[in-house]
């Protein structure tokens, strides 16, 4: 298995985050940006939730706060189109990206796996291709009842500090989904043991993401 470095020790790269709803970013590729935003401290980090209205969007912002700790130069944006509606929103979430796209060209994409059974998150990986077609998209994946998870072919070791530190900033600032069965700390830990097995990793942990296309 090859190892690829995402960029230059000394890079200042641009990363765009795209999640549909809060926590999903972090659930997906938490560890992955907290190992980011260590390594490139001079990175520049833009976070869009595309729902997330009173409590969730203040745990939101303060989640994306928490996770680009290590960073200075970030910009949070929190939108409020309506959860689980989005294929009916299309034209409205469709300009957005268009508006993104003319501001920014990110050296990194990290959003939503294209087969993803949910709706919204379905959608936010669409328009993300449509819009970042040059641009190097990694997308992550959300463990949940759908049974959608599939076979990612890119992987990224996770230290064992940086797993527990992801568990702990989900568990803490979410408190919103406390009462949900399955968000605690088993689940987001399983997913990275399973996902540390495929790909050998050292400290037994990874998060794994699917890349369509990768120019090197």
């Amino acid at each position: 298995m090859n190892k690829f470095q995402f960029f230059a020790d000394d890079a200042k790269p641009i990363i765009l985050c795209l999640g549909a709803h809060a926590d999903d970013i972090e659930i997906g590729s938490g560890g992955t940006i907290l190992k980011l935003a260590r390594k490139y401290p001079k990175a520049e980090f833009h976070w869009v939730v595309f729902s997330a209205e009173g409590k969730r969007a203040e745990e939101a912002r303060m989640s994306a706060e928490a996770f680009l700790g290590h960073n200075a130069s970030k910009n949070i944006d929190i939108q409020s189109f309506k959860d689980s509606y989005f294929p009916f929103l299309g034209t409205s979430i469709k300009d957005y990206f268009v508006n993104l796209h003319k501001d920014l060209s990110p050296d990194l994409v990290i959003t939503h796996y294209s087969n993803d059974a949910h709706q919204d998150h379905k959608l936010i990986s669409k328009l993300t291709w449509n819009a970042f077609r040059d641009n190097l998209i990694l997308e992550y994946e959300i463990p949940k009842y759908d049974g959608d998870l599939g076979i990612p072919n890119f992987f990224v070791h996770i230290d064992e500090s940086i797993v527990q530190e992801k568990i702990t900033l989900l568990c803490k600032i979410f408190q919103s989904q406390k009462q949900k069965t399955w968000f605690d700390d088993d689940s987001f830990r399983a997913i990275m043991r399973i996902r540390g097995i495929e790909c050998n990793s050292p400290s037994k942990y990874a998060e794994a993401f699917y890349c369509r296309k990768m120019l090197i």
